[in-house]
């Protein structure tokens, strides 16, 4: 146990005698020190200096200091003289040059300058009390003498505090013996009477004992207090056994009310047991209801009169990027900072009751925008009025109303044009067959126009010499290609008006657009003014692709078309572009494999994205497009495939049509 635990754990009256012997220790401690300190300093201070002073005036008489420098031997013989003085540590005589002549030393050797001229420096690191003392010649220079004083106080008067302490010591020990003995009278005995009685209450509970009053301070206050408990404790005990009688009538009467408590107890265990289901249910049906709201596709808002958020749920945290907890208890605006445009209908809805419809908002970024519709219910019951918003996700239909706009379109379109390609071919073939008449009825290399000339008297080379002149061949040949150019206006609008009842077969995708591609390749190798070869052709195909139901020939005819207009629209870019790039992409999504031809050329606005399948509709100039081109690829690949086909491009950025074409559904294999 620490030292400090067991003074703690003395009683009282050992504590106080201990404390006071503590007391009367340090305060003899603190008076030797003090003596010594004191006794030390004034002989230092004070006695020491006035020896040396004194003893010096001895030396320096005439009588004494005329021999001492005469010789070494007279110099010692002085200093032995000084030997019997206590108070003197050590001396040195310096003569009239300033040399060393002679010392004294006692007890531990000092290191004494052996100059005069080094005397005054060591007096500055010198702490023993000194004194320089000249000693008068006759005749000549003067020497001098260097007492250093003792810093140690005698012997005697370390024996006499020895003894002084002693006595002090003992007269304190008596002095704490008769206060012990006082203090166990006055303070110990009476506390351990009241300790006894405090036990003998507390072992037989006899309450009527009493303790006796003793001197009238702290202690005999104590004991009073102690009489006064002992009082009222009787008292509480007397009031305790009458209140132990009127309980034992109430335990009698609680017995009874218990046993009604008990079947009342039942009661409330059944209701408990029902209510408990009961919240259960409610419980799962809220669960429920919370999960139903997160299922839902649409974003589900609810928000309170003020336009705080009080319902939230998963389609609401993926649109504004806002998680539950964080949208909670928050304005909407700044927990869908989307919908800040439309507070101004919010505020209408809560305060008119009606429905606030958006038909159409565009959110996302540029590259894939999201076309969305809001609707603002109004919300009204017991917990307040509000606001529910619900917002539906429309960039799906909006793109499948479109192309129903498109096919509609286009089988209106391509009604007329069967009309018009039949009405126009008769006309057509006459024009071709008379411009091919008129070159047989011109040629002189014919005998039956050598006869008809000669008759009527006309020279067929004369004539031929004049159309040469007259360029009436090159305005033949512009007869001719226009008649040709427009019987492949009418051969594409009747293949883009009449639906195919060919059969499909299954087709090699990759081998196809590969093929496409080197067709392309020596088509654009015959022109001058651009180099398909130049391109760089980037082929991202997935494995294991299966084999698509198609008819090869079309398929084909639809991708060199995109191939073509890609190039195109490579080659119309400025001459600081990058290099030119055609991505080719085959891949499966979900039940379609999907086929994509993105370049990065020109581009297109959005006007002219959205009329790029009309037929006849193109961007060339006049005589280099018939407009046919994408509008028959469509028909190819909707009607014919009963596919899908689209495009996104940006001006300047480039354009990427995607193909999709259906997957062969898996029949299952018949038993035998």
């Amino acid at each position: 146990m620490p030292l400090r635990q067991r003074l703690e754990n003395l009683p009282v009256g050992r504590k106080l005698l201990v404390a006071l012997l503590a007391l009367l220790a340090t305060v003899l401690l603190v008076a030797n020190l003090a003596f010594i300190s004191a006794a030390y300093w004034i002989s230092q201070e004070s006695v020491a200096p006035q020896a040396l002073h004194t003893l010096g005036r001895l030396i320096a008489s005439p009588q004494l200091s005329k021999h001492a420098l005469s010789s070494p031997a007279a110099a010692e013989a002085l200093l032995k003289r000084l030997d019997d003085y206590a108070p003197l540590r050590a001396a040195m005589i310096y003569d009239a040059e300033g040399l060393s002549l002679a010392q004294l030393q006692r007890g531990t050797k000092l290191q004494l300058p052996l100059r005069l001229a080094e005397v005054e420096s060591w007096r500055h690191s010198e702490f023993r009390i000194n004194q320089l003392v000249e000693l008068p010649q006759v005749a000549g220079n003067s020497g001098y003498l260097l007492l250093v004083a003792s810093s140690e106080l005698p012997g005697v008067f370390y024996t006499g505090t020895l003894t002084a302490s002693l006595v002090i010591l003992a007269l304190s020990v008596v002095l704490w013996l008769i206060v012990s003995r006082q203090v166990r009278r006055l303070i110990t005995r009476p506390i351990r009477r009241l300790e006894e009685l405090s036990r003998q209450v507390t072992r037989e509970e006899n309450y009527a004992l009493r303790a006796r009053r003793g001197n009238a301070d702290e202690i005999g206050s104590l004991a009073d207090a102690f009489n006064t408990m002992l009082v009222r404790i009787e008292a509480r005990e007397q009031q305790l056994k009458r209140a132990r009688d009127d309980a034992q009538q109430a335990f009698d009467q609680a017995q009874h009310l218990a046993e009604e408590t008990r079947h009342s107890n039942r009661k409330l265990e059944l209701e408990v047991q029902v209510r408990s289901k009961i919240e259960k249910k409610l419980t799962g049906f809220q669960n429920y209801l919370n999960s139903i709201i997160d299922s839902m596709p649409s974003a589900l808002i609810a928000l309170d009169e003020q336009l705080y958020v009080t319902q939230w749920n998963q389609e609401a945290s993926s649109l504004s990027g806002t998680r539950l907890d964080e949208a909670l208890n928050q304005p909407i605006f700044l927990a869908f900072p989307l919908l800040k445009p439309f507070l101004p209908q919010l505020k209408r809805t809560v305060e008119q009751h009606q429905v606030e419809k958006i038909e159409r908002v565009t959110w996302g970024s540029n590259e894939q925008p999201l076309h969305f519709a809001l609707t603002f219910y109004p919300l009204t019951g017991g917990s307040g009025r509000g606001v529910v918003i619900r917002i539906d996700d429309i960039t799906q239909r909006l793109n499948l109303e479109e192309m129903m706009v498109q096919s509609e379109k286009m089988l209106s379109v391509g009604g007329l044009a069967a009309g018009m390609a039949h009405e126009i071919n008769n006309p057509l073939g006459a024009i071709l067959h008379n411009v091919q008449n008129i070159r047989r009825r011109l040629s002189p290399d014919l005998e039956k126009n050598r006869e008809q000339a000669e008759q009527t008297g006309i020279c067929l080379e004369a004539i031929d010499l004049y159309l040469q002149a007259r360029e009436i061949p090159r305005l033949l040949d512009g007869i001719q290609q226009a008649g040709s150019r427009a019987a492949k206006i009418v051969s594409n609008m009747l293949n883009f008006s009449r639906r195919s009842d060919r059969q499909l077969a299954p087709c090699h995708l990759p081998a196809l657009l590969d093929q496409a591609v080197e067709i392309a390749s020596n088509d654009f190798d015959l022109t001058d003014s651009f180099d398909f070869k130049s391109l760089s052709i980037q082929r991202e195909f997935a494995s294991d692709l299966p084999a698509v139901p198609a008819t090869a020939n079309e398929l084909e005819q639809v991708l060199l078309n995109l191939l073509k207009n890609a190039a195109q629209a490579i080659h119309q870019r400025g001459d600081n572009a990058p290099p030119g790039q055609i991505i080719l992409r085959i891949r499966l999504a979900g039940p379609w494999a999907e086929i994509q031809v993105e370049d990065n050329g020109v581009g297109m606005p959005e006007s002219v994205r959205k009329r790029i399948f009309e037929p006849f509709f193109t961007t060339k100039e006049v005589g280099q497009g018939t407009g046919l081109g994408l509008s028959v690829s469509y028909f190819i690949i909707i009607n014919n495939h009963k596919g899908q086909m689209e495009v996104q491009s940006k001006p300047d950025q480039g354009t990427c049509f995607t193909l999709r074409l259906p997957l062969p559904t898996a029949t299952p294999d018949k038993g035998l």
